[in-house]
């Protein structure tokens, strides 16, 4: 019996002290700690990651013409007044290593669109400096406003010219990017080119690549003084699916009938050159950005604009040559956060036509000039808020033959635009 207590006893006092080592190898100390490692693995996850977007709310006002960007454009009224989300955007960035992934949507209440969704390596090799390669959907490498950040961009939208050869601005494809280090003496200088399905965000459709590319110089001259120049060239294609093609010939389209046409490409050829220069001054910064275009756009009879849709374009084919590009002139007020705006833009879409000539041999509204001079103030009212006015008076070449464009179309419209950016 003596025998069996004192072993009872052994036991209870072992299991006491395995019980003691249980709860000294669980003390709130060490429960703390192994939290605290796994929150800081998640913390140093996360540094790789960035989430940036930002908001515009707007109001528009425009006469019976005009084309507001927010609410519908249906009624046709003496005037007409909208409200809405211009863009909504939010941009997820992860970087780890030599790669990145990009990623970006856009919410309104039209709609919830694709802006953004790419892999970038950039070269393991320091004398390559920024160079790498950019693959999936993102902007198109041609002159200075495509890539030109709305939430930046001193009118609330891009040229028209921009706006119809460049529709969504970005496209599917693949992008190599060379650019020397900084220690180079050739850093200044930067070459972006690359194949593109050449049918914006849509679906690819046909069987071509179409090659976009810009070379651009930058630099400064001390703090103040900051300039850069550019060269683009794009060639592209647009299936023709019907038999016939219309191309300019001594001032009027002449239509090509042929089988062979059927299921063949036209050619889509664009040349860009583009400047900048900013000053810093006593009276505040200024600046001033142009670029002009020149090509020959192959498209519908009733629009200029290139195609960005997910099926085969149907109609035929109409080939013009075309011109246009912009101006803007922005200037700081002194050290105060308002600046004044004042752009002018044009586009040219058939260079071969004008005046009364319009409206006749198969020409359409398609084939009219259009410019327009766009005054604005911008108010940064700090890092993240920003409140923007802009009045534009967009002008339309006239013709007795073309039927809404016997006289100046009323299209004036004022934009009023509060963003905040995060």
């Amino acid at each position: 019996m003596k025998t069996k207590i004192l072993l009872l006893s052994i036991v209870c006092v072992l299991s006491r002290l395995a019980l003691v080592g249980q709860e000294a190898k669980y003390s709130p100390i060490d429960s703390l700690s192994a939290r605290t490692a796994v929150l800081e693995g998640i913390i140093k996850e996360l540094r790789y990651l960035k989430i940036s977007g930002y908001i515009q709310a707007q109001a528009q006002w425009g006469q019976e013409a005009a084309t507001l960007r927010v609410g519908s454009n249906t009624s046709r009224t003496s005037d007409n007044t909208r409200i809405g989300m211009r863009r909504s955007r939010v941009k997820f960035s992860y970087e780890r290593g030599i790669a990145s992934a990009v990623f970006q949507i856009d919410a309104t209440e039209r709609a919830v669109g694709l802006k953004d969704a790419y892999i970038h390596v950039r070269s393991p090799w320091a004398v390559l400096g920024r160079s790498g390669l950019r693959l999936g959907v993102f902007d198109r490498p041609f002159g200075h406003e495509i890539s030109y950040s709305s939430s930046l961009r001193e009118s609330p939208e891009r040229s028209a010219i921009f706006n119809n050869l460049f529709p969504d601005e970005r496209d599917l494809g693949a992008m190599l990017v060379l650019q020397a280090s900084k220690k180079s003496p050739i850093h200044f200088l930067r070459l972006e080119g690359g194949l593109f399905a050449g049918n914006a965000i849509s679906p690819e459709q046909d069987n071509r690549r179409d090659f976009a590319g810009h070379l651009s110089a930058s630099n400064s001259i001390g703090k103040d003084i900051h300039w850069s120049l550019g060269v683009s060239r794009y060639y592209g294609y647009r299936q023709q699916n019907t038999s016939k093609v219309y191309r300019m010939e001594a001032g009027k389209f002449v239509l090509s009938d042929l089988s062979d046409n059927l299921g063949a490409y036209a050619l889509r050829r664009y040349w860009g050159i583009d400047a900048q220069l900013s000053l810093g001054s006593a009276i505040g910064r200024t600046v001033l950005r142009a670029e002009y275009l020149w090509g020959q756009q192959p498209s519908a009879a009733n629009s200029f604009r290139s195609h960005n849709v997910s099926t085969l374009v149907s109609g035929d084919t109409y080939i013009r040559p075309f011109r246009g590009g912009y101006a803007l002139l922005t200037q700081q007020i002194g050290k105060t956060p308002l600046s004044l705006v004042l752009k002018y833009d044009w586009l040219d879409p058939n260079t071969a036509i004008q005046g009364e000539g319009l409206g006749l041999d198969n020409t359409t509204s398609a084939d009219a000039a259009h410019s327009a001079i766009g005054m604005g103030l911008l108010w940064n009212i700090n890092s993240n808020l920003r409140l923007q006015a802009y009045y534009e008076m967009p002008s339309n070449e006239t013709s007795s033959k073309l039927k809404g464009y016997e006289a100046e179309r009323k299209d004036d419209n004022f934009t009023l635009r509060l963003q905040y950016k995060f």
